[in-house]
């Protein structure tokens, strides 16, 4: 890292995130999926993206040593709450509460396991996080396939693997439109913000990140989460048959005459509109 970054670390009055890390030995655990984020100057940059943080609780996932924790009350959030499943951090997340009273709630442990409506309290709620890389597509499925809906959550602010953020914001007939894009589509509005290199991170990671922001839509098309969920797990996981035989197991031709969509056609041409139709058909 250089002195400038360095120096960007410690604007808060805090020590540098570098320092933070050799004095409680948090090597990174690749059964984790931790990177961490070193400059405060990107995970500032990351909580702008976020939107206006006054009055707003916001919860965090997989926190690590705290850089974007810091920048996130820097910002001016009321409260952020942390889960995080390292034990090794929490004291590195401890320091921080102790220079930001009462603004810091410390939660161990499995954010697959955490229910987050309960730890937003009843306010208005934004998640924002540099998502663990082993479990960040399904606590993304997770919040998306919420209820009730209008979620608990005015936004999600999350960084991906570029990849998986290319999935999130794809749009029907592209490579990259799945499960997850239809997902997405249907109950947010989804943008890519901005990449953030590899040399970012420690250790740096073999690809590009993308942090993405994903605000509810307050009406979507109506139809049940699990049962459009399970749907393009069926349509996408032989993407490259026809809908007819990859629907096969959950009524084949005769859901697709039921939603008047025509058997021959492949997942990828699919609008989301027409996804619903589908979810709605099947039993």
């Amino acid at each position: 890292m250089t002195d400038a970054a360095e120096q960007k670390t410690a604007i808060d009055g805090l020590p540098p995130l570098r320092a933070v890390i050799e004095k409680h030995d948090l090597a990174t655990k690749k059964s984790l999926g931790q990177n961490f984020l070193l400059d405060l100057n990107l995970t500032g940059r990351i909580a702008r993206a976020a939107g206006d943080l006054e009055g707003h609780t916001v919860i965090e996932v997989g926190p690590g040593p705290g850089g974007l924790t810091r920048a996130l009350l820097m910002h001016g959030a009321a409260k952020v709450v942390v889960i995080e499943r390292d034990t090794r951090c929490l004291p590195a997340l401890e320091e921080i509460s102790a220079h930001y009273p009462g603004r810091l709630e410390i939660m161990e442990g499995d954010a697959l396991k955490a229910n987050f409506a309960t730890l937003a309290g009843g306010k208005p709620a934004k998640i924002v996080a540099n998502l663990p890389y082993n479990v960040g597509t399904q606590l993304l499925v997770n919040w998306l396939e919420t209820e009730p809906w209008p979620p608990f959550f005015d936004s999600l602010t999350l960084m991906f693997q570029r990849e998986v953020a290319e999935r999130i914001v794809a749009a029907p007939g592209s490579g990259s439109y799945g499960r997850l894009g239809v997902l997405a589509g249907w109950r947010t509005e989804a943008r890519i913000q901005f990449d953030v290199p590899p040399q970012a991170f420690w250790p740096p990671p073999k690809v590009t990140s993308s942090v993405v922001h994903l605000v509810p839509r307050q009406a979507p098309i109506a139809t049940d989460a699990r049962r459009l969920s399970l749907t393009t797990q069926h349509a996408f996981g032989q993407r490259r048959k026809m809908l007819r035989q990859s629907l096969k197991a959950i009524g084949g031709q005769a859901l697709l005459d039921a939603a008047g969509i025509d058997g021959a056609r492949r997942a990828e041409t699919l609008s989301i509109e027409e996804f619903c139709r589908l979810a709605n058909a099947s039993t």
